[in-house]
């Protein structure tokens, strides 16, 4: 062990690396050390990042989601003479208990054989290693991505490569925490409210880093799951990492693994001093941190051969070890340098995830999920992971009980808590079993008992609706406005045979709807679907004929699956319901669709797990294989629990009792974490105070909130597109206290935006919202004079819109 001789040397040297370094046999023995500074430096440190103020819109073309043609009136009257007789309704089953909701795959055969094959995508797969299907919207993928240069997001911290940036010109990985007196808020930051506020990123508070570590490096991937994966930093000319990174999701350190390389611990923040620490466990060495910006990091190291690691500060943006390491090393934010907080680190050093498994349950109309982490822990120490707040709101007591008092501000969903434990369990009491085609509301349940006088009414508009050409309206360029069309016409068939009795237009309607479906089904479409196996997945072929990433809102790269295969698949539910023998011929390509975009089961060996939605987070990410400097993003929540919607009803109408559950929970989920992070009433605490008076998010990315949208600023474009396609879910996820503060802060009479002042089938669609609050009102403006078919957008229907508005009791 070197003298306290030696910090006075360093102190006056600092930047002397010729100095001999410190050494420790057991972590103790750094004690003797005492407190390490340096001068304060005469440049600044890096405490400012960067922000992204402009949205990146790779992928993302400037068009609305709907088709803007107005659609012609049909030129004769739909014919209802030799069609085929509808078959008896089967009765839809009644909400299962299922053991574990996640425990089979839809299938392990290939996807549907009309779909074709081919090897490559227009993305590589840079620098993964030893993956089949793989992840494609997670939170790592900017990893593999790209120039490799933007961070990742794990709540409440974000990693991202350094590559000889900034202040401490180092190779390694950096970390980041932002509070939120960081943020930056425009674009008038006084606004109330603000339009954006967005996170710094590039503040490089700690780096990991090793001095085999530097120009010609690579960043390599692997063992990418639907929670985690592992980064890897190579040096130039290695064949195996000098430091490899578990990276899970809510993880409580950021911990390095060290396979014999030299550690550098780096900051461009500058450090302060260094204290060295008693070990609060056998074999683990314990520092304190304290960088320039005067935030407390604690770090502790782990060797695997018991021995203590010695720390010695070089200069003020390094540390160095005085030789190779192999073991771990832990880092984690000590918000306030509080001793509870420290404690609680203290009890989980030495341990960290490294993957989660998911498991759930129902039981009627109550359903469970478990994350369950694979541990690592070779003193025994016990696990802390990071919940957000739709976690805490729903753990059981069990789980509850390991809650810490660590809190960390999470970049978009507000505080991150400290949770001791190997798994938690989350409880959704209350899914929405009893929602299926007919209009539902929290009031009423659904239902599908109307008025003599609006089942006339839905009749009289489901001939004209199903007297329009549906192949034309369908076959178009593009699967998202093409899926629409076909749910939209199966949504009002399903009205005229349901709600309104007439089973002869409803069989005409039928038959002509399976014939429109049929173009698909049969992937003669003007781009067919194609399976590619360099990624695993199911995509439009658009792209690949037009060389164009954005074609079709990206889907060929993967954007928005989820979107686009719900109408596919809710027009399915209703065409398999009504004709049980059209079930056999095509379940297995609308079951492909499904499985591209929430398998359930690694054991499906041709697409990746839950693709789109995240179990973490409580919701979906839209964004595909295009990086961005702000992480995953989500534009529409509607849509996002429509796929689940789907999912629950086409489990239900083919027997799939496992789907149907994973479908209801999902719901539950969403509902919660919308109500947290998206949809924002008064009483939110997650988002800022001067953000929440927009009511909804806009786009919600990892590291900004941002209320636009890709097509466009309006109001009714930014709320709208958080409501379409009003459907029987949507009284669930948007409950009524929600839609009425929007309503009132943007589209009552005298408000910034009133609806009538709205034009084209954004009109329709803010009327079709608030007959979730005053059915009433909206049934009246459907039936009265100053009604236009204009009105309505392509993915939408006057028989359904009445339907929808005289289930909630608006006809009287």
């Amino acid at each position: 062990m070197k003298s306290l001789s030696l910090l006075t040397a360093l102190q006056a040297a600092c930047l002397t690396q010729a100095l001999p370094l410190l050494e420790a046999q057991t972590p103790n023995d750094i004690l003797a050390v005492g407190v390490q500074s340096l001068p304060s430096p005469s440049e600044a440190p890096g405490t400012i990042g960067t922000i992204h103020v402009a949205l990146e819109t790779a992928g993302h073309p400037h068009l609305q989601p709907f088709p803007t043609q107005i659609i012609p009136s049909p030129s004769s009257t739909i014919s209802v003479a030799g069609n085929k007789t509808i078959a008896q309704v089967r009765p839809l089953i009644a909400a299962a208990t299922v053991s574990n909701i996640f425990a089979s795959p839809i299938s392990t055969n290939t996807p549907a054989s009309v779909i074709g094959s081919r090897p490559d995508h227009p993305v590589e797969k840079l620098g993964i290693t030893n993956q089949g299907p793989t992840e494609t919207n997670k939170f790592y993928a900017n990893f593999f991505l790209g120039s490799q240069s933007n961070a990742v997001w794990t709540h409440p911290y974000s990693l991202l490569w350094s590559q000889g940036g900034r202040n401490a010109f180092s190779y390694g990985l950096s970390i980041t925490h932002d509070d939120a007196y960081q943020r930056a808020y425009g674009p008038n930051a006084t606004a109330d409210p603000v339009e954006f506020y967005i996170n710094p990123i590039r503040i490089q508070s700690l780096i990991f880093s090793a001095g085999e570590l530097g120009p010609g490096m690579s960043l390599t991937t692997d063992t990418l799951t639907e929670f985690s994966a592992n980064a890897n930093l190579v040096p130039s000319g290695a064949t195996t990492a000098a430091i490899t990174f578990p990276m899970v999701q809510g993880m409580g350190f950021v911990t390095a693994i060290y396979n014999g390389a030299t550690p550098f611990i780096d900051t461009s923040v500058f450090f302060n001093t260094i204290t060295p620490l008693a070990s609060p466990a056998a074999g683990v060495t314990k520092y304190k941190l304290l960088l320039d910006d005067g935030n407390t990091w604690l770090l502790y190291a782990t060797a695997n051969n018991g021995s203590g690691l010695a720390l010695t500060l070089l200069n003020t943006t390094r540390l160095e070890a005085p030789g190779p390491f192999a073991g771990i090393i832990q880092v984690a934010k000590n918000p306030g340098d509080v001793a509870a907080q420290e404690a609680s680190y203290d009890s989980s050093a030495g341990a960290y995830a490294t993957t989660a498994a998911l498991s759930a349950s129902v039981d009627g109309a109550s359903g469970s999920y478990t994350l369950s982490w694979t541990k690592v822990a070779g003193n025994g120490a016990s696990l802390m992971m990071m919940a957000l707040p739709h976690h805490i709101q729903s753990m059981d007591s069990t789980t509850s009980a390991g809650q810490t008092a660590i809190q960390l501000q999470t970049t978009t969903k507000g505080l991150a808590t400290g949770i001791i434990g190997d798994s938690w369990t989350m409880v959704e009491p209350s899914m929405p079993i009893d929602i299926g085609f007919a209009p539902w509301n929290a009031q009423t349940d659904s239902t599908n008992t109307i008025p003599a006088a609006a089942m006339t009414a839905i009749d009289n508009a489901g001939i004209s609706d199903l007297s329009q050409d549906m192949n034309a309206q369908s076959n178009l360029n593009s699967m998202y406005y093409s899926g629409k069309a076909l749910a939209k016409f199966a949504a009002a068939i399903y009205a005229v045979h349901d709600l309104a009795g007439d089973v002869s237009v409803a069989q005409a309607g039928l038959t002509k709807l399976e014939e429109a479906y049929e173009l698909f089904a049969n992937n003669t479409q003007i781009y067919p679907l194609v399976y590619e196996s360099q990624w695993g997945g199911v995509v439009s072929s658009a792209s690949y004929v037009t060389g164009n990433s954005g074609d079709d809102f990206g889907n060929t790269y993967y954007n928005d699956h989820h979107f686009h295969w719900s109408y596919f698949v809710y027009a399915a539910s209703i065409i398999a319901y009504l004709d049980p023998a059209w079930l056999p011929a095509h379940q297995d390509w609308v079951n492909t669709l499904v499985r591209d975009a929430s398998n359930p089961s690694a054991d499906d060996p041709y697409f990746p797990v839950s693709r789109s939605f995240d179990w973490y987070h409580g919701h979906s990410w839209a964004k595909g294989l295009f990086e961005s400097g702000d992480g995953k993003d989500q534009e529409s929540t509607s849509e996002d629990a429509l796929f689940s919607y789907a999912i629950k009803n086409w489990g239900k109408t083919i027997g799939d009792t496992a789907m149907e559950a994973r479908g209801n929970l999902m719901l539950a989920v969403q509902k919660r974490s919308f109500q947290n992070y998206f949809l924002l009433e008064s009483t939110n605490i997650n988002q800022p105070g001067n953000f929440i008076r927009n009511k909804n998010t806009g786009i919600l990315f990892e590291n900004k909130v941002d209320h636009t949208t890709y097509f466009g600023a309006n109001d009714e474009y930014i709320q709208g597109i958080h409501m379409i396609p009003i459907n029987p879910s949507s009284g669930y996820i948007r409950n009524q206290n929600f839609v009425t503060e929007e309503w009132n802060t943007y589209f009552c009479d005298g408000c910034v935006d009133p609806v009538n002042n709205v034009t084209g089938g954004w009109r329709g669609i803010l009327y079709s919202n608030l007959a979730l609050i005053d059915a009433a009102r909206t049934w009246d403006w459907l039936t009265g004079s100053g009604f236009d078919p204009q009105y309505l957008d392509d993915g939408a229907s006057l028989t359904w819109y009445l339907a929808l508005a005289a289930g909630m009791g608006g006809a009287g």
